[in-house]
């Protein structure tokens, strides 16, 4: 499950619009907007290395972060979108959701296989073939989880892997209604050419 809370450092961004952006992205700033929780937008300012960090970090979308900006009360935020520069893929700006322990939120959550060499599919040269690296669930934001775990345990040639063979953390729900695959072990390919040669004699 998530740890501690980590601390994001930003400014109150003195202006809105275009011109204002620019003159942050000018400073090495990347500016952002915190919005929701009943109160109004608030225009910030982030400092550019401090943020590449977080984002090379990982789960950048979905860590609760607390919110730390001059003059304001700290603020519980998850961030719901990155703009990138087309050509660059820099941050261009960022857009943050205030909330509470308690509000229900979409995240995407990172899929992670345990138990490799206990699955005899992989064993006999089966691939493990990942359909959905992240899964995206409803959770509470004061308990959002790191990741879900599939175990491969027993897990053989042909065994498809769906939503609800996967326990998940109380609380957290799948958004789609509906048991989806997310992972499946497929066949060696020599394993896999000797099947469609016995096709092919057979046919």
């Amino acid at each position: 499950m998530a740890g501690e809370v980590i601390d994001l450092v930003a400014q109150v961004r003195a202006g809105t619009g275009k011109g204002a952006a620019r003159a942050a992205r000018r400073d090495g700033d990347v500016p952002g907007i915190v919005y929701g929780g009943g109160e109004q937008p608030l225009p910030i300012n982030l400092e550019f290395n401090a943020l590449m960090k977080r984002l090379k970090a990982g789960h950048f979308l979905s860590t609760m972060f607390n919110l730390k900006v001059e003059g304001q009360p700290d603020q519980r935020v998850v961030c719901r979108g990155v703009q990138r520069h087309v050509v660059k893929d820099l941050p261009t700006h960022v857009d943050f959701l205030r909330i509470s322990p308690t509000t229900r939120i979409n995240l995407l959550i990172d899929v992670e296989f345990t138990n490799h060499g206990a699955a005899p599919g992989l064993k006999r040269g089966g691939t493990l073939v990942v359909v959905r690296p992240q899964v995206e669930l409803e959770v509470t934001a004061g308990d959002i989880p790191d990741h879900i775990e599939v175990d491969l345990t027993g897990r053989n040639i042909g065994d498809v892997i769906h939503i609800n063979d996967i326990p998940l953390p109380a609380g957290a729900r799948p958004v789609i209604d509906r048991n989806f695959v997310v992972a499946n072990i497929s066949a060696p390919s020599g394993l896999r050419s000797s099947d469609n040669e016995d096709d092919a004699a057979a046919s």
